[in-house]
C-alpha cells in the first residue's frame, strides 16, 4: 500500500503524559483527566494448515516471539490495561497470553465474538458503552479493521507514529491513544492523541 493512498489526518500538537509508576490506571496531562485505549494487533499467525478454520490458526513462531517483547515494551512503559477485550480467535488470545506474562499486572479480560467481525464503528460504540472507571481498555483483534479504527480515532500526536500507521499496521503492532474526556461516552473520531504506535521488529 502507497503511503499516501490512506488520509493522514492533522497533526495538531504533541503531548506529554505525567503519570505516577505506581498508578495503572486513568493517565493525567497537566491535571486533565484522560482515557486511554490500547488496541493491539494480534502477533503473526500461522497458515501451515490451510483446511483449518480460520478462528483456530494458531500463532505462528514469529508471532510467538513477538507477543512478548510488545508485553515487555507495556511492562516498562507502564502501559498498563484497567479492563481487556480480546476476540475469541485463538491467533488473538493467544497473543494477549504472551503479553500478559510479561506484565505482572491483574487485568479484568472478556473474550468476545464480536471482536472477531468488528468494524470499527461498533467497537467505537463499544468504547463508548465502557464503565467510566475504566481508565485504560486494551482491544485484541484483527485488520484491516484496527487500522482503521485507529486512524479513524486519531487527531494529532506523535508524527512518525501516524505516518506510519497509515502506511501499514502490521502483526503485534500496538497503538497508544489518548483523549482528554472523564467519560467514555464522549469519545468522538479523530480526537484522540496518538501517544505512541509500536512494532514488535522495531523493539
Amino acid at each position: 500500500m502507497a503511503l499516501g493512498s490512506r488520509p493522514l489526518f492533522p497533526i495538531r500538537r504533541r503531548y506529554r503524559f505525567f503519570q505516577s509508576p505506581e498508578i495503572a490506571g486513568p493517565h493525567r496531562w497537566e491535571g486533565i483527566l484522560l482515557k486511554t485505549v490500547l488496541l493491539l494487533r494480534h502477533a503473526k499467525s500461522s497458515w501451515d494448515q490451510p483446511g483449518l478454520p480460520d478462528p483456530l490458526r494458531p500463532l505462528a513462531p514469529r508471532g510467538q516471539k513477538a507477543a512478548p517483547r510488545i508485553g515487555a515494551y507495556m511492562a516498562r512503559s507502564r502501559i498498563l490495561p484497567d479492563l481487556v477485550y480480546c476476540s475469541t480467535a485463538r491467533r488473538a488470545r493467544a497473543t494477549w497470553d504472551l503479553v500478559s506474562g510479561k506484565l505482572e499486572h491483574q487485568t479484568d479480560v472478556e473474550v468476545r465474538e464480536d471482536l472477531y467481525h468488528a468494524s470499527p464503528g461498533s467497537l467505537i460504540e463499544l468504547i463508548k458503552e465502557l464503565p467510566d472507571s475504566i481508565g485504560t481498555v486494551l482491544l485484541v483483534g484483527h485488520n484491516p479493521t484496527f487500522e482503521d479504527l485507529a486512524l479513524a480515532l486519531t487527531g494529532g500526536g506523535d508524527e512518525e507514529g501516524l505516518r506510519e500507521m497509515a502506511f501499514k499496521y502490521p502483526t503485534g503492532a500496538l497503538a497508544v491513544i489518548d483523549f482528554s474526556i472523564e467519560r467514555w461516552c464522549e469519545v468522538r473520531a479523530g480526537e484522540g492523541v496518538l501517544r505512541t504506535f509500536v512494532k514488535p521488529r522495531a523493539l
